[in-house]
């Protein structure tokens, strides 16, 4: 039989900082670490046990809904809920023992994202939203930045494991912002993080050429319920249902972000 009395923003959560338990049993342990399409995309031992940790978790609760995870497949019920999962988000990061990595659990009702929790265990900072209803850090409202010139802002972006022409484009757009003298450009690791931290306003923008519905899902919905503006490159709604280019921002520095990326 199902658990209740849990709604949706409460099993993210719980499901987040449980993944982040285990990233904190494995982090700097010595793990086998294995490659997968490339040798730059890396799987450990850490990602297979919180994705299995999260789902059994959340099956718990609801074991009719669906799931779309990043380590595995999951056979389609007929449920309009989809449970979007990023184990552990950042495992180079993690593999080489660097602190910047995450747990990303959200629940979509088809293609629209209605509640999310992302943990970092290693600051214990969980960001968290449900739509409608404000992003929070830890307990607190949290809000994008108001800058409004590219002058005044801190970018992050990311690299996918592509080597060849995305990363050349990407080397370009970067060239193209410190030209127009940008305060910085950083390069985490960690797209749900990076999302999360444009939501807080540690930066006002960020962007990304190729990520995976999990790498985004719940940050997606964080960015827009901390006030702030997510889309594609030209502009259009993100979908779930496909790899996409991801720009994120305050909003107020949007267009003049998309003018370089386009």
């Amino acid at each position: 039989m199902p658990m209740h009395k849990k709604n949706f923003l409460d099993i993210a959560i719980l499901a987040a900082k449980e993944a982040g338990k285990i990233h904190k049993r494995y982090f700097n342990t010595g793990f086998k670490i294995k490659t997968k399409s490339t040798s730059f995309d890396l799987v450990t031992i850490a990602d297979i046990e919180a994705e299995k940790k999260i789902v059994s978790l959340i099956k718990k609760y609801f074991p009719e809904h669906n799931f779309l995870a990043e380590e595995q497949k999951y056979e389609k019920t007929t449920s309009d809920y989809t449970w979007v999962i990023d184990p552990l988000d950042g495992t180079n990061n993690f593999a080489s023992g660097l602190p910047i990595f995450c747990a990303s659990v959200a629940i979509a009702r088809k293609d629209e994202i209605i509640a999310g929790a992302i943990y970092d265990v290693t600051r214990d900072e969980l960001f968290y939203a449900q739509k409608g209803c404000g992003a929070y850090l830890n307990g607190k409202k949290i809000r994008v930045s108001t800058v409004s010139s590219l002058k005044k802002a801190l970018f992050i972006t990311g690299f996918y494991y592509d080597r060849g022409k995305e990363m050349d484009e990407n080397l370009k757009k970067i060239r193209q912002f410190l030209i127009r003298r940008v305060i910085g450009i950083r390069r985490l690791g960690s797209a749900a993080l990076d999302l999360c931290y444009v939501a807080a306003g540690r930066a006002s923008g960020y962007w990304e050429y190729t990520l995976s519905p999990w790498d985004f899902a719940a940050g997606m919905l964080i960015v827009k319920e901390a006030g702030g503006k997510i889309t594609d490159r030209r502009g259009k709604e993100i979908s779930l249902k496909q790899k996409s280019f991801v720009a994120a921002s305050n909003g107020k520095i949007h267009n003049k972000m998309l003018e370089i990326l386009k």
